[in-house]
């Protein structure tokens, strides 16, 4: 949603705040797929990089949240770090550290088992961000325009 208003002073919270809504409908999809998902019989991969991918998409959007001025691939970046950041930290153990984890917010947030390939999930996950933010940029332009 970069640069769809460069003249608009409200055009940065249009975009935070059409973000903050992908992000709270990504946010529900991740939590449906971690709670529903084996129950409704997906396979484990699934719920698993599913849930990854959407952690990372979530990243990214509330990202663009914060600092909506940024280009998409700037907030990709930033995203990606926090996402390789937070992946290596479950390989640091620190009994508070490792008592979150057991959490159920520890899990969502962190995770608990470090493994390379969540970081493939999380730069899908990344990927599906820019797309979706792209998609509702090209959607916020067709309606302002009519």
């Amino acid at each position: 949603m970069h640069g769809a208003q460069p003249d608009n002073p409200t055009a940065p919270l249009r975009t935070s705040l059409v973000r903050a809504g992908l992000a709270l409908v990504v946010i529900a999809c991740g939590l449906s797929l971690r709670w529903h998902g084996f129950p409704l019989g997906l396979p484990a991969f699934v719920v698993k990089y599913g849930g990854s991918l959407l952690w990372a998409t979530m990243v990214f959007l509330l990202v663009g949240v914060f600092v909506p001025r940024l280009s998409r691939m700037q907030i990709a970046a930033i995203a990606a770090a926090v996402a390789i950041v937070v992946e290596f930290s479950r390989l640091v153990h620190m009994p508070w550290l490792d008592a979150f984890r057991l959490t159920t917010a520890g899990a969502l947030l962190l995770g608990r088992i470090f493994s390379l390939w969540n970081l493939v999930a999380y730069a899908a996950g990344i990927a599906f961000g820019i797309w979706i933010d792209r998609l509702a940029e090209t959607r916020s332009l067709v309606h302002s325009a009519s």
